[in-house]
């Protein structure tokens, strides 16, 4: 499998059909090949529409025709020339076939098998350490863990979620979270509390972590999450990227970089891990304290303590500060990198898009390289390929 590109694969992979290893090896391939990766995109547009469809019956007007008609071709034997309005009776006699044959399903469905009408989507949990537990049920060895049910522990287990065929997370001690969703398009998990290190080898957006103060959105990772007891959040990603989001506000965090969130506020600004411990305090001053003049300051530290890496830092911060501190933001990244051609000081300060797009490219190299072997590059340009296609999609679908 995989010797060639792998359009042949995709149905099979959405619908949970490949097994674990094909899975990952089918995602890695996505991840790196541009025009595989659109063709899942597409398919996968696709079983979600199909997902929304309703279900429709027939016109009452052709089943008045077709009883009459019936009746005829009873009493005289004789088949009925098929015109117009008899190909429209067919019609009928075929949508009445299904009708029947649903209402029979649904019957057996609701009345003869009802362990089968209340059996949930569900992931495998395993356990690691001490007793954790599914609801009020412990796990001896192995369970269930279905959708809308939570999983415990206390501070001496530990448990580890199999992610449907998409990778695995492991659970810390005293961590509450539960399964929200799992289907061929999309996986979903909460994490109300405690800490917990996903390892997904997904296409992009398969799998979701939402968090009481933002949604962690899996871009082919490997990361760890954890939540406070008051809704904050730490994210740390240790390979490829993960997007931090709530509502219009997007963190993209790569391999070696954190970010943190506040409850009301959303994500806070991305970081590398090895930049200053002065630099990463007085981030998080510009990010979440409440008085101008502090956060002022506090963005003059910044300024004062950084290197060409942490660009990556005050490229999302332009659109987060305005008037006099953007143009300090961005004349410090320009000295760092000058602006390529076509792209403007007008623009940026304008917040252009195609403009922070393109000077974003020639920055993407002292953050993918500025630190060690965090981000191949193959993964960080599908990342942002993801990006702005969505962005562009979003843009399309918004009302004129």
């Amino acid at each position: 499998m995989l010797s060639r590109h792998i359009t042949k694969d995709i149905s099979a992979y959405c619908h949970g059909e490949l097994s674990t290893e094909d899975s990952k090896r089918f995602a890695e391939h996505i991840i790196s090949y541009a025009g595989c990766r659109t063709q899942f995109d597409e398919v996968k547009q696709g079983i979600k529409l199909a997902e929304q469809l309703p279900r429709l019956s027939a016109p009452e007007h052709l089943w008045r025709e077709l009883e009459p008609l019936l009746a005829k071709q009873a009493e005289t034997g004789v088949a009925i020339r098929p015109t117009f309005w008899t190909w429209r009776v067919q019609m009928a006699a075929a949508a009445a076939l299904v009708l029947i044959a649903g209402m029979i399903g649904l019957w057996v469905y609701n009345n003869r098998i009802p362990s089968i009408r209340t059996t949930k989507p569900s992931w495998q949990v395993k356990r690691l350490d001490g007793t954790p537990r599914i609801g009020s049920e412990r796990i001896s060895n192995s369970g269930q863990l279905a959708v809308g049910e939570w999983l415990e522990t206390d501070g001496n287990s530990r448990a580890q979620i199999a992610v449907s065929s998409i990778g695995n997370v492991e659970v810390d001690e005293n961590t509450r979270i539960r399964l929200l969703e799992t289907h061929d398009t999309e996986h979903r998990l909460e994490l109300a509390r405690g800490k917990m290190s996903a390892r997904i080898w997904a296409p992009p957006r398969l799998f979701f972590v939402d968090t009481p103060s933002a949604v962690a959105a899996d871009l082919g990772c490997a990361y760890t999450l954890e939540v406070d007891d008051h809704g904050a959040s730490l994210l740390r990603v240790t390979s490829g990227w993960v997007a931090l989001e709530l509502k219009d506000r997007e963190s993209m965090v790569p391999a070696g970089a954190a970010c943190e969130t506040r409850p009301g506020i959303g994500p806070g600004t991305p970081y590398f891990e090895d930049s200053t411990a002065a630099f990463r305090e007085a981030l998080k001053k510009v990010d979440f304290d409440g008085d101008v003049g502090v956060r002022g300051a506090a963005l003059t530290a910044m300024l004062n303590e950084m290197r060409p890496r942490d660009t990556l830092t005050l490229w999302h911060l332009l659109a987060r500060v305005n008037g006099q501190d953007r143009i300090r933001v961005y004349e410090k990244m320009a000295m760092f990198v000058p602006p390529p051609p076509g792209v403007t000081r007008e623009g940026i300060l304008q917040l252009d898009q195609q403009m922070l797009e393109t000077w974003r490219h020639a920055l993407e190299s002292s953050w993918i390289n500025g630190g060690g072997k965090f981000v191949p590059k193959p993964v960080a340009e599908a990342y942002w390929r993801v990006k702005n296609g969505l962005s562009r999609r979003l843009k399309e679908m918004a009302p004129k």
